[in-house]
């Protein structure tokens, strides 16, 4: 059985994509920007934005029964590599007791060029027992 759930991201429905679906266990959570609930972008520096990145990742997991600490991997898209240290503080707030792993990688660009970050998250919901 699949699960799909959605968020203010215009661009879910014109590329064809879910903000994140479960399948058994596993969620996998989209290529996160910073995307407010109106579809407009976070103002602000790349810590603002990771922060409203990892809002959105924890609403949809969620949405599909999971927990921010269920998340057992992330991804970290820059633009710019100075930015590192602050979208990193931000990961190890949210993150720190999941401590999952991680990969933060600096790219050319991301689809709006006010964007600073971007985020994925893949989480392993642990069945109740």
């Amino acid at each position: 059985m699949r699960q799909r759930t959605a968020s203010a991201s215009p661009y879910e429905a014109a590329i064809g994509f879910a903000r994140a679906v479960r399948v058994g266990d596993r969620i996998l959570v989209s290529g996160t920007a910073p995307v407010e609930p109106d579809g407009s972008s976070t103002p602000g520096d790349a810590a603002a934005q990771a922060t409203r990145c990892f809002a959105i990742i924890a609403q949809a997991i969620g949405e599909l029964g999971g927990r921010i600490d269920d998340v057992v991997r992330t991804r970290m898209y820059l633009t710019d590599p100075a930015d590192a240290g602050a979208v990193g503080q931000v990961h190890g707030r949210v993150m720190g007791t999941a401590r999952p792993a991680a990969t933060m990688l600096v790219v050319a660009a991301l689809l709006r060029p006010e964007w600073r970050v971007e985020i994925e998250a893949e989480a392993i919901v642990e069945s109740e027992a």
